[in-house]
């Protein structure tokens, strides 16, 4: 069994033979500029990549760039094989990353929270305190509860 920088290195490799290949090696027009590698993971016996991409633009192109790297998979495999110089060529793997669906889920619970805090912002701007403006006591104020001791 492979050690994990051994792993690490390969799956640093993938990326970046995967990545060069479709910007320059690869004729299909369903990859265009919009495919983006964002990461790879090889499995521990290096038999397995598992490459995660992401695609700017609709759902349409999203489809269109998963079938085209579908088609384009031997090709790919055959580059990575001659850069890697290794035994056996990893199988690969394309996942759509998920990275873009968290981001926008999150930037619309930012976005919440912001109208949130804003509408209290505004209940609370004529508000008054409901005891003092300051409830504690300072330094000045203990004499005048000595003397009356």
């Amino acid at each position: 069994m492979a050690d994990n920088a051994r792993a690490k290195k390969l799956a640093d490799l993938i990326r970046e033979v995967v990545a060069e290949k479709l910007q320059r090696g690869v004729k299909d027009p369903r990859l265009g500029s919009h495919v983006t590698i964002t990461d790879t993971r090889v499995t521990g016996d290096l038999r397995e990549a598992t490459v995660f991409y992401t695609v700017y633009g609709d759902d349409e192109e999203r489809e269109n760039a998963a079938r085209g790297l579908e088609s384009a998979k031997g090709v790919l495999r055959s580059a990575v094989g001659a850069a890697a110089g290794v035994k056996f060529t990893p199988t690969l793997a394309f996942v759509a990353d998920a990275l873009p669906e968290n981001a926008k889920t999150i930037e619309n619970l930012l976005d919440r929270a912001r109208a949130s805090d804003a509408k209290v912002r505004e209940v609370s701007s004529g508000a008054d305190y409901a005891g003092e403006a300051d409830p504690y006591r300072k330094p000045g104020d203990d004499e005048a509860g000595d003397e009356a001791e």
